[in-house]
């Protein structure tokens, strides 16, 4: 059984939302991050860098969050979860996702954890406020792709692992003077995220609380 090693409302959300959409048995592994689960001995085992999530699936044994997501919707295309290979649309799939944690989700772990970039308190502050104005430029990028096509979907007309990475994402932004919930097209897109069922699902079981995004 695939198996997935969480904690709510961090990275491993996306992961868990597309093993809801896939509707697959699967079992979720609390880890204690409250009490430095992630730097247990154990889980070192499973991912030497102590980050969350980490994915069972047989023999493999997975992190990072986003080959997390790509493995899921490869290992089961009947999902629909990703365009076919080789179109066009696979390849803005492969754009949207490694540019989803390679630049977005980079900028908000320097905005979460600015400390691991400066030695003092105005260091930090500073690094701080660099992050946030940053993801709000590259939030404006999401808006604008989705006012471009004018689809409901980051893709388009098809949902994809992308549209579950991207409500992630999106809603680490909630406590940000400017939340991507506040941009226009994003606020909408956002709420269509969270009428999916397979999304509901993850925030009952995560105990997500208010505000959802």
């Amino acid at each position: 059984m695939l198996q997935l090693h969480y904690f709510p409302g961090t990275a491993s959300m996306a992961p868990h939302i597309l093993l809801e959409e896939l509707g697959l048995p699967f079992e979720l592994v609390w880890v204690d991050r409250e009490h430095d689960g992630h730097k247990s001995a154990a889980y070192l085992q499973l991912n030497p860098n102590g980050l969350i999530p980490v994915l069972a699936d047989g023999e493999a044994v997975l992190y990072e969050a986003a080959a997390i997501c790509l493995h899921l919707a490869d290992a089961h295309p009947q999902a629909g979860l990703a365009p076919p290979l080789g179109t066009a649309e696979r390849a803005q799939y492969y754009k949207w996702m490694v540019w989803l944690t390679n630049t977005l989700q980079a900028s908000l772990i320097l905005y979460f954890y600015p400390d691991r970039w400066a030695d003092d308190t105005a260091g930090t502050a500073s690094v701080k406020a660099h992050a946030e104005a940053r993801v709000g430029s590259l939030l404006d990028q999401l808006e604008a792709e989705l006012a471009r096509h004018g689809g409901p979907w980051m893709l388009g007309t098809q949902y994809s692992a992308v549209d579950a990475y991207a409500l992630m994402l999106c809603r680490w932004t909630r406590g940000f003077a400017r939340p991507a919930r506040s941009l226009p097209q994003l606020g909408v897109y956002l709420q269509r995220m969270l009428a999916r069922p397979a999304v509901q699902r993850v925030f009952a079981t995560e105990k997500i609380g208010q505000p959802l995004v």
